[in-house]
């Protein structure tokens, strides 16, 4: 996982000023980035159902040789639509990823306490690969240029993939691994309970999760929104390998932000809802911040935004896997990526055709406070019972209650 992020987030500071090299207008970059994460979708939907069914092991080792590959391809290319195409292709192929990792270290969990750790575990090696990664990014471009960085990181990604298929083992999940109940439901609003241990249904039971609401759905759409604004925005500050290089370590400073509350994991016994609503209206307000003139050093609002990152991801994945049956943390885990690739699709495409007439660090406040108010309305136990949720058996492919 940490070879694999750092390969990919060495390309954000990169890949706005390389669009821009190869004759790219800024909305036709928005519309690059938009693509990639609306190419997603669809793969989220099969990675959720295939990882219930096959494991994750060759889902992890698959997506990143293909996405290796179409790395290889990138670094050849000398038109925009060449790489409209390429980086279309590659946002299908890594959406098995972030579903597979999730859904195997969900499964290894005794308790929602352990899975919250597991989830911030997840959120800190993500966190420390992508510290220096924009950076790294940044200065192999100014060494090597574009084509021959791109060459690099592919390799490596293909050298990752094979490893993964050679060495990585996929564990069977415990016979202790968190279900849901009415502990689970009470831990979402209060300290977490003891480890409810579960008992294994007898001939002919089924078991009765509660309801995922939907609207809660619409929080990390927005968040991933505000950071496909981020993405696309921040790089496009001027020109050149000075600029670039700037930018790569003005992305390193939001990861050291979230680095600092990850790596707080007393933050995991508090209530993930609370968590998930704090750490949004943080980063809301930073990006209002960024948008207005304010004393505040730019440098130090981006480390906020990062510290509110670190809150905000691994409390929305556990809230989602304490709702959730281990049988179908991938199905689950796959509609949340739906939503972040969504709101990436939208951030950038919004910000590439509306930065001449609408600050997109406005923007993306103003999305992510629609977003927040929407939180308002959902369910407080999590289930279906004031109409604003459904259940996981409605998700296509799903038969987790056979017996």
């Amino acid at each position: 996982m940490f070879v694999a992020i750092f390969d990919l987030h060495a390309q954000y500071p990169v890949l706005s000023p390389f669009a821009l090299s190869i004759g790219a207008t800024p909305s036709f970059i928005g519309l690059i980035m938009g693509l990639y994460s609306a190419t997603h979708i669809p793969g989220n939907l099969l990675a959720g159902i295939g990882v219930d069914r096959y494991g994750s092991k060759w889902f992890i080792s698959i997506s990143l040789i293909g996405a290796g590959v179409l790395l290889l391809l990138q670094a050849r290319v000398t038109d925009p639509w060449q790489l409209l195409a390429i980086r279309s292709v590659s946002g299908f192929v890594l959406a098995f990823l972030s579903p597979a990792c999730m859904a195997m270290l969900a499964k290894l969990a005794r308790d929602h306490i352990q899975q919250g750790h597991l989830m911030s575990g997840n959120g800190l090696v993500h966190t420390l690969a992508s510290v220096v990664s924009p950076a790294a990014g940044a200065y192999l471009v100014a060494r090597l240029g574009f084509h021959l960085m791109f060459t690099v990181l592919g390799v490596v990604l293909i050298g990752v993939g094979l490893l993964c298929i050679a060495f990585l083992k996929e564990r069977a999940p415990r016979a202790d691994a968190p279900s849901t109940s009415r502990e689970s439901m009470d831990a979402l609003h209060a300290l977490p309970a003891p480890a409810h241990v579960r008992q294994p249904l007898q001939a002919g039971q089924r078991e009765k999760a509660p309801g995922i609401p939907w609207l809660f759905f619409a929080l990390p759409l927005g968040i991933s929104c505000t950071q496909g604004i981020l993405y696309f925005e921040l790089p496009l500050s001027g020109d050149g390998s000075r600029s670039i290089i700037t930018s790569g370590i003005l992305f390193s400073v939001i990861s050291l932000g979230a680095l600092l509350t990850l790596s707080m994991l007393f933050l995991n016994r508090f209530s993930p809802l609370a968590r998930t609503a704090l750490g949004s209206l943080t980063l809301a307000l930073s990006f209002f911040l960024m948008s207005v003139d304010q004393p505040l050093p730019v440098m130090a609002i981006l480390f906020l935004i990062g510290m509110a990152k670190g809150i905000v991801y691994p409390a929305i994945a556990t809230f989602l896997a304490t709702l959730t049956h281990h049988e179908t943390y991938g199905r689950v885990f796959a509609l949340l990526s739906i939503s972040y690739s969504l709101g990436s699709f939208i951030g950038p495409l919004l910000a590439g055709n509306l930065r001449d007439e609408l600050s997109p660090y406005f923007l993306a406040f103003l999305v992510l406070s629609a977003a927040l108010t929407l939180l308002t309305f959902v369910p407080q136990d999590g289930a279906g019972a004031h109409g604003g949720a459904m259940s996981i058996r409605h998700f296509p492919g799903n038969h987790y209650n056979k017996n």
